[in-house]
C-alpha cells in the first residue's frame, strides 16, 4: 500500500513538474513574442519619423501626413498593449493621439526646390522611395483608401521624376558651359530617356521632352560645325604638305 502510495506520489510530481515546465516554456515564449512585437513597433516609428525627418523638403499632402501620423499612433497603440505598465508609452500615445486631432497644413501645391548638394539630393530621392514604400504598407494593411493611395503615389511618382529630369538637366548644362560636349550629351540623352519611358502625358512632360530635345539638337549642331571645322583644318593641312612635295625645286 505504501509503496503504491509513493508511487503516485511521485508520478504526480513528474506531472507536476512538466506541467510547471511548460506553463513557464509558455510565459517565456509570450514574453519573447511581447519583445519582438515591441521591437517591430518601434522600428515602425523610427521608419516613419526618419521618413517625416527627410521629407522636410518636399511638399506633403494632408492625406499623406495624416497616413504618416495615424502610422505612429497605431504602432504605439499596439506597444502599450504589449506593455501596459509603461507611463512613458501612454505619454507617447497620449501625444500621438493629439496630433491626429490637430489641422495639419496641405503643402502639396508647393513647388519642389531642388538641393544643389548631391548628397542632399540623393537623401531627397531616398525620402521619397521611402514615403512611397510606407503607403504601399499602409494600404496593404487597409488603413488607405485605394483612391487615396492611388492618388498620392503618383504624385510621389511625378515629384521623384521631376528630381531626376531637373538633376540631369542641370548637370547637362554645368557640362556644357565647361565645353564638356561629350558627357553634356549623356545627360540629356539620360533625361531624354527617363521621359520617353513614362507611360503618361502632362505639361511638364510635354515641356521637358521638348527642352531636353532641343537642348541635343543644339549639341549636335555645334558638333557638326565643329566636325566640319575639323576636317577642314585637316584638309588645308594635308594640302599644304602636298604644295611643300610638289613645290618646284630651287635651284641653287
Amino acid at each position: 500500500m505504501i509503496v503504491s502510495i509513493i508511487i503516485v506520489l511521485i508520478v504526480a510530481l513528474i506531472v507536476i513538474a512538466l506541467w510547471v515546465s511548460a506553463v513557464q516554456q509558455h510565459k517565456e515564449k509570450q514574453e519573447a513574442e511581447r519583445r519582438k512585437e515591441l521591437t517591430k513597433q518601434k522600428a515602425i516609428i523610427e521608419e516613419t519619423e526618419e521618413a517625416l525627418m527627410n521629407s522636410t523638403n518636399i511638399p506633403l499632402s494632408e492625406n499623406l501626413i495624416r497616413t504618416l501620423q495615424r502610422r505612429i499612433y497605431e504602432a504605439l497603440n499596439t506597444m502599450v498593449t504589449n506593455s501596459q505598465t509603461s507611463k512613458a508609452l501612454k505619454s507617447r500615445l497620449s501625444e500621438a493621439k493629439t496630433h491626429l486631432s490637430n489641422p495639419v497644413q496641405d503643402n502639396s501645391s508647393e513647388a519642389l526646390t531642388l538641393p544643389s548638394n548631391d548628397k542632399q539630393l540623393v537623401g531627397l530621392i531616398q525620402g521619397i522611395k521611402k514615403l512611397r514604400s510606407i503607403l504601399r504598407s499602409e494600404h496593404s494593411k487597409g488603413r488607405i483608401d485605394s483612391q487615396v493611395f492611388v492618388l498620392e503615389d503618383k504624385r510621389l511618382e511625378k515629384l521623384q521624376l521631376r528630381i531626376n529630369i531637373e538633376s540631369q538637366i542641370k548637370r547637362g548644362l554645368s557640362a556644357r558651359s565647361a565645353s564638356m560636349v561629350g558627357s553634356a550629351r549623356q545627360y540629356f540623352e539620360k533625361a531624354q530617356a527617363t521621359l520617353s519611358a513614362v507611360t503618361y502625358s502632362d505639361e511638364y512632360v510635354t515641356s521637358k521632352r521638348l527642352e531636353v530635345e532641343g537642348y541635343l539638337e543644339a549639341i549636335s549642331v555645334e558638333l557638326r560645325a565643329s566636325n566640319a571645322s575639323a576636317l577642314k583644318k585637316k584638309t588645308e593641312e594635308e594640302q599644304d604638305d602636298l604644295d611643300i612635295l610638289f613645290a618646284p625645286k630651287k635651284k641653287w
